[in-house]
């Protein structure tokens, strides 16, 4: 049974190596496919719909698990009973949990100005800098490379973006100005921000948490910041500065503009501040 399991893993690695998934998405399925097997002590094929609804029950309940790891533990299902077992899905179907819309952190222009200028180290600086100004997710400023800043069109090229897409989304003067100065000085060998021990490698999620955090307490920033808050902040100062959100949707990569939208419940524009179209008319 176990190896029976593991040759079922290996064909839903695969099956999804084939459309192209990240290699983190797929570590994170399989480990679904896998924690699944061990839970009923059983060959994966055998496992019923039911059975299958218990355990994401008992994910929910015991280990507390959160609703977009239930959402990945769905999609691996899915893939693994339509794509790699050739089953019909429909009658297999689970419903997928609702989302429960948390309102992101968001810091004022005033704070993220000063979470940048307490950042005394220039390879931090200049990170915070771009990831801000351009609204990169963390991946993506973790894998930017130099040759992604285009200083020609002033824009960022996002490569293999989340879902493997790419993007274009805007470069700031001032970040350009900073990311020269940093270039010079330290000169990256392949991605643009790397580790201080080893040319060639990337920061770690954990590092680019810290740098945020850290800074922001030294900035005096009570906030429960990460660095996804960056992202956050492009696009409600963006929205506050009157860009409409079909731009931000497109700068940001979102797939729907939907998604797009909670800014609209975090951005700060005031009624006062809006003026009818029928003032502009000559009447």
């Amino acid at each position: 049974m176990k190896n029976s399991n593991l040759l079922l893993i290996e064909r839903i690695v695969r099956e999804m190596q084939l459309r192209n998934y990240s290699e983190r998405t797929i570590g994170s399925y399989t480990s679904m496919m896998s924690k699944l097997g061990k839970y009923f002590d059983l060959p994966l094929e055998k496992i019923t719909r039911e059975q299958f609804k218990d355990f994401l029950h008992h994910r929910i309940m015991v280990d507390k698990v959160s609703v977009s790891v239930v959402n990945q533990a769905i999609s691996a299902f899915k893939i693994m009973q339509q794509d790699v077992l050739g089953r019909e899905w429909e009658p297999l179907k689970v419903k997928r949990p609702r989302r429960e819309m948390k309102l992101p952190v968001i810091l004022s222009v005033g704070e993220v100005e000063r979470l940048i200028m307490v950042t005394t180290n220039l390879k931090h600086r200049a990170l915070l800098a771009l990831a801000y100004s351009a609204g990169l997710r963390r991946e993506e400023t973790q894998k930017i490379k130099p040759g992604h800043i285009d200083s020609e069109r002033m824009c960022v090229q996002v490569v293999d973006g989340k879902g493997k897409k790419s993007r274009h989304t805007i470069l700031a003067q001032k970040t350009l100005d900073l990311l020269r100065v940093y270039f010079k000085a330290v000169k990256p060998s392949q991605f643009l921000f790397e580790t201080s021990l080893e040319k060639g490698k990337y920061l770690s999620d954990t590092t680019l948490n810290k740098i945020v955090k850290n800074n922001a307490k030294k900035a005096g920033i009570k906030k429960n910041v990460s660095f996804h808050t960056l992202r956050h902040c492009f696009a409600t100062h963006l929205l506050e500065n009157g860009v409409s959100l079909p731009i931000i949707q497109q700068l940001l990569g979102h797939k729907s503009v939907k998604t797009t939208m909670i800014y609209l419940h975090v951005a700060n524009i005031q009624p006062l501040d809006i003026t009818s179209p029928l003032d502009s008319m000559d009447i």
